[in-house]
């Protein structure tokens, strides 16, 4: 397969180069019309939302600090353990992450009662997405430490990605791009709904 990629690859001459080229094609464009609202709004918020302010350096940690910015958060269940939240950079629509309210790095951290809440989440996180999406599988995993790929190492969290078959399509092999049909705000509000119809 790589050679026969390999033969369709034009030559590397630096003369041909699209910057040494005035007539140099456009880039390929992913039309995202809905994205002009997001962007707008972003302004907007940070115009309102007055100066920065200094975080703890776990994001999780601060939303659960913050119960007032949960549905701006995308926060779906808060309750006196922990968090289900909407991960804000999907692998798949209605991915979601589980932390504790208290941020330690690794599951060995936490008292056992502490996991117990934890796992329980888990649960709820797990039976809100099958309810929600009916999706054909669900991905669970936990990234422990920096070298695993954690993105907030200092605060352990758990990760729920929904799977339909064929959700890893032409886009994703060919060119190296995940496409997310649905905005967060929408997700977020399928999610809750599920939630108040379980009573959560």
């Amino acid at each position: 397969m790589h050679d026969s990629l390999f033969f369709l690859m034009p030559p590397t001459d630096p003369a041909s180069s699209p910057t040494n080229s005035p007539t140099a094609p456009a880039p390929a464009a992913l039309q995202a019309p809905w994205r002009l609202q997001y962007l707008e709004n972003v302004g907007e918020k940070e115009k309102s939302s007055g100066p920065p302010q200094p975080g703890s350096g776990s994001f999780l940690l601060d939303y659960w600090r913050d119960p007032s910015s949960d549905d701006k958060n995308h926060v779906i269940i808060r309750n006196a353990h922990g968090l289900i939240l909407l991960n804000a950079f999907p692998y798949s629509n209605g991915h979601l992450l589980v932390a504790l309210g208290d941020a330690r790095p690794t599951l060995l951290d936490y008292e056992p009662a502490q996991r117990t809440a934890f796992w329980n989440l888990i649960e709820i996180a797990a039976d809100l997405m099958q309810r929600t999406l009916e999706p054909q599988g669900i991905n669970f995993g936990i990234n422990q430490g920096r070298a695993s790929g954690a993105g907030v190492p200092q605060h352990l969290h758990a990760h729920l990605v929904p799977r339909w078959g064929g959700d890893v399509n032409f886009m994703s092999t060919v060119a190296q791009i995940r496409v997310i049909p649905s905005s967060l705000d929408a997700m977020a509000a399928r999610f809750r709904a599920t939630a108040v119809a379980m009573k959560l």
